[in-house]
This record gives structure tokens, C-alpha cells and sequence, in this order.
């Protein structure tokens, strides 16, 4: 914590942001960034996913000060709930307030086709872990409510946004797996039957954590593949990658102008 505060003095962001996989270039567009990257933070494991670049990204995005994430550290890892969730907490740390949140998901709605973006109203969690089991952690809500984890307020500006910028905007439940192996058939039948809209393994335990610490969450999945079963392709974290860089135009001017629209405290 003091090392990430020291590094980005005197800046204090009010907005942080999670980059998924393939979608790190959102880094790139922060103005005047300074770059920590996490081998120099205490706790911070390196990702050792394709697509995720490992460091801490502290500027201005549409003249709002923000903290982007660039490298998740998912649960398939081997890490525990509480790393994966650890940036979450440093965010809420040094003041933001709301995080937007990306990730690269499988379509389970058969009118989901690759490249569509889903705002997520609701998650279920299949990933069966929590980063809130355990001792309690300083700063967080032991039973946090988790009825809106997706702040109706902020999806409905998120919805304007989208309508504004004439980018075409979806909006589901999204399943969260532990992963790492794609999902069979018959677990994506489970997930249609429950009312998942589409699936990924990732999000849910920042989510957890950032509504224990207060946080207002957004968080928007690209769907870059159609679920198993689903479409003829053969599953492959290639094909994910290449789906996020082909739709990357639309879903920075999103977050954008999500970053830009976000009420001022």
C-alpha cells in the first residue's frame, strides 16, 4: 500500500479500473501515467496469463484521476480468493470510490455473438470461493449486501453512454467459473438452466471485495467466443485475445465514457 501511494503522489484516484484479458491497451490511454509495475509491490504476484501485463497504471482518463489494473490475478492461478482481490482493496485505500471493471467472457445467449458487449446486472458464483472468508479484513463489511453488486445507478449510465456513442450494449447475468479448462456442454446447459447469460473466471471475488469496501461496481464482459456447444469453434485463449483487439474501439469509448459521465463526489 505505502509503496503504490508513494509511487503515485500526489495524485488520488477516484476511479479505478480493471483491464481483462486482451483489453490492457485501455493502459495506454491514460494522460500522464506513471507505471508501477507488480514485482515491486509487496504481495502482488506477476499474472502468468497471455494478455495480462502485470502493473499499476496511475494518470488521468477523460480528466478524471484513476488507477487502472492492468493484470488480474485469477483463482486457476492457485492464488486464494483474498489476492485476487487485494488491488480492489489498495483501490479503496487510496480513496476511489467506483471501479469499472472488464473482463473476456463466453456467450451462453444464443443471440450472443462475438465481439457483442454485455453489461453485467448480476452474477452467480460457481467458482465457490470467497476473499472475504476468514479473518476479517481491516476496512471490510464482514456480511456485505449483495442484492445490487452491480450498481443500478451506474449500469443505467452506462446504458446512456452506450446510446449516446451509438455502441451497441447487451446486458446479462454473468456465471463465474474457477477454471482454468473451458466449460463442458453439459455444465453450459447448467448455466442456461440457472439464467447465466454468459460465463468467464474472473470478476466475481473483486466484485465481492469491492462491495465489502463500498466500492460502486460497473463492469462490462466482451464476448469473445460462443460457449461450448454453442458454435463450431474450437475453445482457445487465442481466439479470445483476437476478439478483444477487434472490438477494443468500441469498448474504450465505453469505458471512457463511463470514466467521464461518473457523478463527482
Amino acid at each position: 500500500m505505502a509503496v503504490v501511494r508513494a509511487a503515485i503522489a500526489p495524485r488520488q484516484p477516484t476511479v479505478a479500473i480493471v483491464l481483462g484479458s486482451g483489453l490492457g491497451f485501455l493502459g495506454d490511454q491514460v494522460e500522464n501515467a506513471v507505471r508501477i509495475p507488480y514485482a515491486g509491490i509487496p504481495g502482488f504476484p506477476i499474472p502468468m496469463v497471455e494478455g495480462h501485463a502485470g502493473e499499476l497504471i496511475a494518470g488521468t482518463l477523460e480528466g478524471v484521476s484513476v488507477l487502472a489494473q492492468s493484470g488480474r490475478f485469477h483463482l486457476y492461478e492457485g492464488h486464494d480468493p483474498g489476492v485476487a482481490a487485494l488491488p480492489v482493496r489498495v483501490f479503496a485505500a487510496l480513496g476511489a470510490t467506483a471501479v469499472v471493471l472488464t473482463n473476456a467472457a463466453g456467450g451462453i445467449r444464443r443471440t450472443f455473438r462475438p465481439g457483442t458487449l454485455m453489461l453485467i446486472a448480476d452474477h452467480i458464483n460457481l467458482m465457490f470461493r470467497n476473499p472475504l472468508v476468514g479473518h476479517v479484513v481491516q476496512g471490510d463489511e464482514r456480511f456485505p449486501d449483495m442484492s445490487d453488486p452491480y450498481d443500478s445507478a451506474l449500469r443505467a449510465l452506462a446504458r446512456s453512454v452506450a446510446a449516446a456513442e451509438k455502441i451497441p450494449l447487451e446486458e446479462g447475468v454473468y456465471a463465474g467459473m474457477l477454471g482454468p479448462s473451458y466449460e463442458s456442454k453439459a455444465e453450459i446447459e447448467m448455466l442456461k438452466r440457472l439464467g447465466a447469460d454468459a460465463v468467464g473466471m474472473s470478476t466475481v471475488p473483486e466484485v465481492i471485495a469491492a462491495r465489502a469496501r463500498g466500492l460502486r461496481c460497473v463492469a462490462i464482459s466482451t464476448i469473445t467466443n460462443a460457449a461450448a456447444g454453442l458454435g463450431q469453434a474450437t475453445l482457445s485463449h487465442h481466439e479470445v485475445l483476437e476478439t478483444a483487439e477487434r472490438v477494443k474501439g468500441d469498448l474504450g469509448r465505453l469505458v471512457r465514457g463511463i470514466v467521464r459521465a461518473l457523478p463527482r463526489d
